[in-house]
């Protein structure tokens, strides 16, 4: 790792690896072509090795989400975390730890997540995914179980805000309905759970200026801006980053789709002061993590 490589708390990637992807629509090739286009990465996996060497030249700690866990029976999503679980224990110093998504609305699958609270290494979390059909919206009754699990374990949840490249170009959009993706449903969760700790993942475009309102709003709401290029931030956003919101914004990847070393890269091209970037690639992030007595 070079002198000039940022250190780098990663909120939000995926896996660069095939079992990394197992139950999501990439398994599906009018799919991977669909989304090909629209992420611009060739789907060239890399082997578990491979992942942790290229985490490791980034001086990235990474928050790994495998994202389609919901939809599987509980005996392979059990697998699944099994699996990522094994590589953070064998890459503790490139994984900060997993976004755990489940479908809230089948007890084996709440089971199982309280399990990967227990026995998790790092940190773990629920990722909410709005967008899946199974589990209603984020702030609908089936998900209160698991966000009380949170609380008790002084766990996050990542809730996805904003557009999202699953299903962009395809006929019908994947059956994703985007308005499911408002920040409205960070703003319910955030009040309705005052202790627990959520975290807006992606730039919420086309809501941005509710998601930052949202934000300075709730002492309980930080943001991480994984899936997006910084030169595509609105104004806005960016003017927000350097002040108001300078303590609130963690910095995320997308990993495969997006490279740790051109994100960090497109951050210090958008002219934010030193301690700023800072801020964004680690500080807020340590700070936060030591507020819920993770190391």
């Amino acid at each position: 790792m070079s002198a000039t490589t940022p250190r780098l708390i990663d909120f939000h990637s995926h896996w660069g690896t095939e079992r990394g992807w197992k139950g999501s629509p990439f398994e599906n090739a009018q799919n991977r072509k669909a989304l090909q286009g629209y992420f611009k990465w060739e789907m060239s996996f890399v082997s578990e090795e491979e992942q942790a060497a290229q985490f490791r030249q980034a001086g990235a700690r990474v928050m790994l989400d495998l994202a389609y866990t919901y939809k599987m029976d509980v005996g392979a999503v059990r697998d699944q975390h099994d699996y990522a679980f094994d590589f953070a224990r064998t890459h503790p110093d490139v994984v900060l730890g997993n976004w755990i998504g489940i479908d809230p609305s089948r007890p084996e699958h709440v089971k199982e997540f309280e399990r990967c609270l227990s026995d998790g290494p790092g940190l773990v979390g629920l990722s909410v995914h709005p967008f899946a059909p199974a589990a209603g919206l984020p702030d609908g009754p089936a998900w209160e179980a698991c966000l009380n699990l949170c609380v008790e374990a002084r766990r996050p949840v990542l809730m996805l805000v904003g557009t999202t490249g699953l299903g962009a170009g395809t006929r019908g959009g994947m059956g994703i309905t985007l308005e499911d993706c408002h920040p409205r449903y960070v703003d319910r969760i955030a009040a309705r759970y005052p202790e627990l700790n959520v975290i807006a993942g992606r730039v919420a475009w086309p809501w941005q200026s509710e998601m930052i309102a949202i934000a300075l709003h709730k002492a309980n709401v930080w943001m991480e801006l994984h899936g997006w290029s910084p030169r595509y931030f609105s104004d806005e956003l960016k003017r927000e980053i350097g002040k108001r919101l300078r303590k609130r914004v963690f910095f995320g990847a997308d990993y495969p789709m997006l490279s740790h070393e051109r994100l960090a890269d497109e951050w210090r091209e958008q002219g934010f002061a030193p301690d700023v970037l800072d801020d964004v690639f680690h500080g807020n992030a340590q700070s936060f993590l030591a507020s819920i007595g993770v190391d």
